[in-house]
This record gives structure tokens, sequence and C-alpha cells, in this order.
């Protein structure tokens, strides 16, 4: 074999044997199945640094159980429908420049070919064959045979059954509901169709219809109940505002409102007719009429309000507001005679309506004085707002100035409010964002309350049921991710389902709409099984819906179906065979940016279409990746491809990388000074196993074991016992932790200990321990061993913990020599010595006998220090030490409480001979340090000139230099 590594030589010629030998292409079998899947990506760009580790996850998940003796099936699709390639398309048409310099210089799309991207079938054919090549370029065990294209003729008979299936089970309603909006491409945006604002929500804010001479002045709030406390409202002199007509349910008013707002209005549900302009200085030093209090209060100047926020009219609660009463405070010694001002802002009296525990009566001055914020521009104002806000709703209640809402907790009284302003006419629900969004195309996003719309009825209570139930009967990885779940579930509302542009499938009943991407991507796990046979020859017009319905729910019979179908009885009996073996979904893995979205949906969509035997297994979560500390975007930038990260350092070494940068949940940083280092580590890993296997070493595990080889056998049973338990949690940073770096400089002790017997053996594990991980470098090792050309590491047994190799007593003496050594080299650095002689002294007996009982007294779970002592003085041979004894029992006692289960459990069966184990070991120590080593026994030490041998205790030599 080669002898310096050479990663694009070995993963060419290994993923080109794997293409030949097609043994990621598994069919039925006896053998217990494994069906994991990843969320297939989006094509509008190549594969990033992001999609490389939850798809290396996924595969390392694939190739762990493979090796474990599952049947693995992990296919791979492709996601094209909805908005954003159209929008890319015709961006690169019209050469954005932009646009043309991302994808040229990031994307790495040669000029050339980029110009012709203009349709989204180009780029779909484009980028489906990159990605594709990019995923085979890493190396990952994909049933390529599977793969499909949502716009695929035979995926949209599949879409077209589904959605009638849920449309007959009234799953799918039509109605007016508020959605996030593109005004530019007439149509619904969903997290895929985002370029900004990808984590915001709907919110629906209460407008408070404030009154002037006939008009009404709207403010939006998301505390309605504060209205009680309303002393003047904000507006800023500097926007221009707009008059307008609004009617809605046959009611007619005239409202003033922001120009945005008003932009905003005309996608609700509405009428508005725009009458003038009007300038905002023109609103200020007004008279308006409170709707609930009846009270009249001024508009004073602010220039902090912002004309896209609400209808760009704002309320101000100077008593539990820390921002309007800063904001207030500022005002009280200006000039404002320019807005026919004249009054002395001082005089308005603040309305406290909350009675919290925490608070006085004016909760923001309390907050702002606690916190020391100086204006309405200090930081601090935003804390302590939100200390006001989080303390108030969870323990405040209103006061008896509210009328007939005294007593009701700040947390309930929303709802209530709000539904009564509406019904007294004095208030609306108006939705917002809780962040601005910006479609791909660049457009601002609106909330629009669509009439007519298809809307998928997630707020049913009967299908949320049947989520939480499956929830409840699912793994989740982690385990915390589940309460997550739950909440979402809670918070779904129906979502629009259906569009008026962009790639996909037509809705079945409704022809004029096209289904939105994410309804279209729930339950296609179970086509990745059913494409094997579609794409050999099966005419797009005999997938009829009852093909579906008898293979994937077993209604009708297989007669019937080939009657309907023309397709044959036994083709039909493979399709229904193979499904009900691989189905349901064991295993979901993906990003946590799809919580919210897709892995929500895909549940809802299972325990809808399909009985309990065929609800998704289990979910995996993981997180996201930056770029040198910056998040990557495919339209914007910075990213690092998946071929470009492949080209620059090689399969493995990414994959190393990514996979142990971060664990599960965390967010990993890719940085190139740490992929650097993988590289060395792996370049390490290679050059230590090529000198093993040039060295013709072969397997000594049946022969006479030394002390340090037992030790190894001991140590790689660790490795492997917490490498296995690491996978099944998937957690794949501990994982390469014990599989690789810890095993590494075992097997480097190993040798510097003397020993060689079971290199080969260490060697024989160690790659199949990695294999998951590292493919590649493993086939070429694991053939450069003497295994069979075809006898691929990929599909060899993956390492199992044997207990019987373990040896507590073989570890433990390794562990003596090597933290005698540790703290000889200590010592010195320390000292600056360069001893003549070291003298070590092992614990006397007494301390021995301590200790061991002190260890069986944890055992029986009766521990205690008066009893250990009593128990030692009994024994006349300890009393002469009876002054030393309480206090080794006082240090002896917490540390042992304290241990872990796994080492005590080392501990409690120890037979250690520390003295023997020293003696043998003299020549190493000595060779180490470079000098004479003596050893001792603290009950008679010969030599002891500075009475060290009273600090020896069990496992932890004492030392003296000289």
């Amino acid at each position: 074999m080669e002898q310096d590594y050479d990663p694009h030589g070995i993963e060419n010629k290994w993923q080109s044997r794997w293409n030949e030998s097609r043994i990621f292409e598994p069919e039925p079998d006896e053998r217990e199945k494994f069906f994991i899947t990843i969320p297939y990506p989006y094509l509008n760009g190549n594969l990033h640094a992001g999609h490389t580790r939850t798809f290396t996850i996924g595969d390392v998940i694939a190739r762990h159980k493979r090796m474990l003796g599952y049947n693995v099936l992990y296919p791979m699709g492709f996601h094209v429908t909805g908005t954003p390639i159209v929008g890319l398309a015709e961006q690169i048409a019209n050469k954005d420049p932009q646009t043309m310099d991302v994808y040229s210089r990031l994307h790495g799309i040669p000029e050339n070919i980029l110009v012709t991207l203009t349709t989204p079938e180009s780029i779909v054919d484009y980028f489906s064959v990159e990605a594709e090549k990019a995923m085979r370029a890493i190396g990952y065990s994909i049933d390529w045979r599977r793969k499909f294209t949502t716009t695929d003729e035979s995926y949209k008979k599949f879409i077209e059954w589904q959605f009638n299936l849920l449309h007959d089970k009234g799953l799918i309603v039509k109605g007016a509901h508020p959605v996030k909006w593109c005004p530019n491409d007439n149509n619904p945006v969903e997290d895929h169709d985002i370029l900004h604002g990808e984590e915001a929500t709907i919110v629906d804010f209460t407008l408070v219809k404030f009154t002037y001479d006939g008009m009404v002045l709207p403010c939006a709030t998301l505390r309605p109940e504060t209205i009680f406390g309303v002393t003047n409202l904000w507006i800023n002199p500097e926007i221009e505002h707009a008059k307008i007509r609004v009617t809605k349910d046959g009611n007619e008013e005239i409202w003033i409102v922001s120009q945005e707002a008003h932009r905003k209005l005309t996608f609700t549900d509405r009428e508005v007719e725009f009458i003038e302009n009007i300038p905002g200085k023109e609103l200020v030093g007004i008279k308006v009429k409170n709707p609930l209090s009846g009270n009249e209060i001024i508009t004073l100047p602010a220039s902090f309000v912002k004309p896209g926020n609400g209808s760009g009219i704002v309320m101000s609660v100077p008593a539990h507001a820390p921002y309007d009463y800063l904001a207030l405070k500022d005002l009280y010694d200006k000039d404002l005679s320019e807005y026919g001002i004249t009054e002395d802002l001082k005089e308005i009296k603040l309305i406290s309506l909350i009675k919290a525990k925490e608070f006085g009566e004016y909760p923001a001055v309390e907050a702002v004085e606690q916190l020391g914020v100086k204006d309405q521009n200090d930081k601090k104002a935003e804390e302590a707002t939100k200390m006001v806000y989080r303390r108030e709703f969870h323990g405040g209640i209103l006061k008896e100035n509210t009328g007939k809402y005294a007593g009701v907790a700040v947390s309930k009284i929303k709802d209530i409010l709000t539904r009564d302003l509406l019904d007294e006419g004095i208030g609306e629900v108006f939705y917002e964002f809780s962040e601005p969004v910006v479609c791909r195309c660049g457009t601002k996003c609106v909330v629009n309350m669509v009439k007519g719309q298809w809307f998928l009825n997630y707020s049913d209570p009967q299908w949320k049921a049947k989520v939480y139930k499956c929830i409840e009967k699912m793994d989740i990885i982690p385990e915390e991710i589940r309460v997550e779940f739950n909440n979402k579930v809670d918070w779904l509302k129906d979502k629009a389902c259906a569009r008026k542009k962009g790639l996909g499938t037509r809705l079945p009943f409704d022809t004029n709409w096209l289904i939105e991407s994410l309804g279209d991507s729930t339950i296609y796990m179970s086509y990745y099984i059913t494409n094997k046979f579609f794409s050999q020859g099966v005419n797009v017009s005999q997938l009829k819906p009852s093909l579906f319905d008898y293979v994937l729910l077993g209604k009708g019979t297989v007669q019937q179906v080939a009657k309907d179908t023309g397709l044959s009885v036994n083709l039909i009996a493979n399709i229904k065979s193979d499904f009900e073996y691989w189905y349901p979904v064991d295993l979901r893995s993906s990003g946590k940016d799809l919580v919210p979205n897709h892995l929500l949906f895909f549940l809802f969509h299972h325990v809808a279409i399909f009985e309990e035997d065929k609800w998704p297994r289990s979910l995996a979560v993981n997180g996201f990746v930056s770029l040198e500390g910056e998040k990557m975007s495919k339209s914007k930038g910075p990213i690092l491809t998946l071929m470009e990260a492949v080209g620059n350092y090689g399969a493995d070494i990414s994959r190393m990388y990514i996979l142990s940068s971060a664990e599960q949940t965390q967010d990993a940083d890719w940085k190139n000074v740490g992929v650097e280092s993988a590289k060395k580590q792996v370049e390490r890993f290679y050059k230590l196993a090529t000198e093993i296997i040039d060295s013709g070493a072969s397997s000594g595990i049946d022969g006479d074991l030394k002390l340090i080889d037992r030790w190894m056998l001991s140590r790689l049973q660790q490795c492997v016992r917490e490498t296995n338990n690491d996978m099944t949690s998937i957690r794949t940073r501990s994982a390469l932790q014990n599989a690789f770096f810890l095993l590494y400089n075992d097997v480097k002790w190993y040798q510097r200990r003397g020993g060689s017997a079971l290199l080969y053996d260490v060697l024989d594990v160690w790659v199949r321990l990695m294999a998951p991980f590292t493919p590649h470098i493993c086939e070429e090792l694991w053939t450069a061993m003497g295994h069979g050309d075809g006898d691929f590491v990929s599909q060899a047994a993956y390492p199992i913990f044997c207990p019987r190799f373990v040896d507590n007593d073989a570890e433990l003496a390794e562990e003596l020599m090597c933290s005698t050594l540790s703290d000889i080299e200590e010592i010195i650095k320390v000292t600056k010595m360069t001893p003549k002689m070291v003298a070590l002294y092992t614990a006397p007996e007494w301390k021995i006998k301590a200790f061991k009982m002190a260890l069986e007294m944890k055992n029986e779970d009766n521990l205690d220090p008066g009893m250990l002592i009593k128990t030692l003085m009994a024994d006349p041979d300890n009393r002469k030490h009876g002054k030393e004894i309480p206090k080794y029992i006082k240090q002896l006692v917490p540390d042992i409480s304290s241990m872990k289960t796994e080492r005590f459990e080392m501990l409690l069966g120890m037979t250690l001979d520390e003295m023997t184990i020293l003696k043998e070991n003299i020549g190493c120590l000595a060779n180490e340090i470079g000098c004479t080593i003596n050893v001792y026994s603290a009950d008679e030490p010969e030599y002891d000139p500075e009475k060290k041998s009273r600090f020896a205790a069990p496992l932890r030599p004492a030392i003296y230099l000289e």
C-alpha cells in the first residue's frame, strides 16, 4: 500500500468499487431492517457545509447499523417545488449582479454554464446532477436507484393521491386565514421561499380604535389590557400618514395610519380606499378619545415610532412601559409650541393598572431606577422592558380601575378583552410579523388574509391528539426536543397548502392551485420504496389511486389493482411486499431548523394517512453549521460547498471534521484551522496503521499475554463500548473521541510501554470501529491487512463490547504507572531538578485496609466516617496509627462518596499489588526519567530522608527526588 496518504486516490478507488459491487442497494431479506431518511436537499444551489453535517450524520448511522447486521436502506431524492427555483431562474435571466456573483464565485458554477440556467427546468437538471455527484464524492452509502425529484410526473401522481385522501378526510378546507404573502409573486410563502425572516411568525395584535373628529387612529398592541393606563399616543411627525376609508362587515370608518400600514391593510379582509395623505406633524398635539375609558388624551411627538410597526401610531402607557416613561420624561423640558402644545407634560399623571408582587405602584419607573437606565436610547431600556413584561405577565393581576376585569390575571386577559373590544366595535384583530420578512425575489412580504384559499386543517383537535400520541410513542434524540415538538403542536394553526405560482403538483380537486412546497414533502419517505419499481418502466398513466391505496394502505385486492392499472399481479405484490418490509421510517434525522415546519408536518401527515404500525419510530435533530463564525446562505453567501470541502481536504477528512466539531444539537462552526488539524489526525492514523501492516504483524490474541497486552485489550473494549453507546444516542463527537482520539493515545502508550503482540488485533478492531466515520481510508487499510478484494469493511461486523477482555487490574496497573510517571515529571518540572535517584513509596497496609473497607461500606450503602474509623481502630495493628486514621478518613470518604459508578466498580474488586507492579516496571520508569528508581513500602522504608512515605496512598505512591 502507499506510504503517503493520498485521500483523493483512495476515495476514488473505493467509491468506484462500491458502485460496481452495488453493496448499498439493499433488498428485503431475513435480517432486521433499518430505514433511515434525511430531508432531501432543496436544489436552488450546490450543497454546503450545513448539508454536509446533516447528511454525514445520516450516513454514519446507516453505516453503523449496516455493520451491526441490520439490512439498511438509506435513500435520497431532490426537492424542487415552490418558488425559489423560479425566482433564481428569473434573477439569472436578468443577470442580477449579486446572484451572478454568488453563484459563480461561491457556488463555483462556470460562467458559460451559469448564463444558460435561465429556466427552472435547467436549474433542476444542473443541480440534481451536481448534488448527486457531491454526495457520491463524500462517500454516502445511498441507494441511488430510488432517487427522484419532486416535479417527476410519477411523484405528482403520488402527491395527488395524498391530497385527495386528506381532502376526503376533511383535513383540507377552504377559508380565509392570515398567511405570509409575497405581493410580487402573488403567492403565499414558506420558509424555503424566504430570503430574510425565516424565523418570523404571524402574531395577532389587537387594534384599539382611538377617535378624533369622527376619525379612527388605531393602535396595535399585544397587551390590550394596558388601554386602561394610556396617557397619550405617540406619533412620528416626520412621516407621512394616510387617511383611508375602511369597510368591514358593512361598517365604514375613516382611519388615519402610516402609509406602510395602509399598504398592509389592503391585504386584510377589509375594503380599503385611499383618501389623502396627512403629514405626521398635523397629527401631533391633537386630543383623542380613549374608546374604553372615554378620557381625552394628547398626541405627542416621537421619532422612535417606526411607520412599519403596526399602524404607525403607538399607545403610551408610562406606568408599565419603560420606553414610554423614558420618552415622556425626555419631553418634560422641551419646547413643543411648534405642535401647538403648551401644556406642562409633567402634569400628565401615570396610571397604574396592574398589581405585581415584585413592584409597587409604577413598575416602569421602578425598573428604570433599579437598572439605572438613563434615557430611551440606553441599551438597558430593553432589559427593563423585558423584566416588567415578564413579571407582570406571569404574576400580575388587574386593579380595580379596570372595572369588570379587576382581579383577572394578566396572562389570561388578552383573549377575553380582545373579544369584548371586538363585540363593542372599538377593537379589531390585526396580523403582523414578529420580524420583517423578505421573499427570495426581494419583495417585502405582508400578512395576507386570503379568501378562498386551501388550508391544511392543522388546528383540528382530533388530528393534533394523534400527533401527540405519535410523539409520546416515538424515540426523540435528544430527549429534551420532545417538549419543543409538543409545544409546536400546541401552537400550530391552519396552514395554506396551495399557491398560484412556482413548480409543483396541481391540487387535484382545484387545478387552479399548485400544492405548496412543504405540503408535498411529508410522506415522501414511502415513495422511495415504490419509486424503485416505478423508475423501471412503469407508465405514469398506470399510477392509479387504487395502486397507492393497496400498496400503502392495504385497501382493495391485488387482482382489482392489476385490472385497474394494467400492471402485473406479480409486480404489484412485490411493491406491496417491499413496502411492508421497509416501512415505517426507523429514523428521521434532520437539522433543528425543520422542527417547527417540515418535521411537524411529517408527523401530522403520517398519523392522518397511516395506521399506527406505520408511524415514524424515531426522530433525531442536529444543530446548524456556520463558516468561520458567519451564518451560511446559498443565495447570499458566505458558503462552503460540499464539493469544495472534499476537493480541498478529501472526503474522510471532511467527514471526520464535521462530525467531531460539535455534538448533535450544538451548532458547529467550520474553521479552516480546525479542518487542518483533522487532516493531520487522519494522516497520523494512516501512518501508524501502515507501520503496523508493513511490520508484518499478525494476530497475537491467542498467545501468552503480558500485563500491558491485557491492558490494551481492556482499553480497547472500553472504547468499543463507549463508541456504540454514543452512536445509539447519535453523539458523533463523543463517539469519535472514543473511537479515534482516545484509542490513538492508548495505542501510542502501548507501543511506548513496549507492547507489540496485539497491534494487528487492535488495528483490526480499530479499522472497523472507524469505518462508519472514515470509510474510504478504512477500506484501504482493511484490504492491506489481508482481507479479500471483495471483502468490504463496510460490510464487516462492527466491534461489539466483549466483557471477558475487560481487565480492571491491568487497567489500574497501567493507571498506576502512567500517573506515577506523570507525577515524577511534574515534580521535576516544578523543581527544575535533574534527579540522580527517585524513591517511590507504596501505601502502608493500614491505608490499603481503610481504602478497601470504605469501598465495601459504600457498596453496602452504609459508608459512615465514624463507623469506618471505629472498625479500623478495633484492629490492634491499626491503633498505633490512631492520630493519622481520622485525618485520612476525612479525606477518603468524600472521594469515594462522589466517585462515578464505573470508577467505583473498577476499584471494588481490585487485587492490585502496587509494590510488584512498580518493581516489575522499574526499567521502564528509569528509562523515561533517566535515573535510578527505587521502590519501598511505606510500612518499612529502607531509605526515607525526608519522611515522604507518610504521603503514600493507594494508587498514589509518595515520591522523593534526590
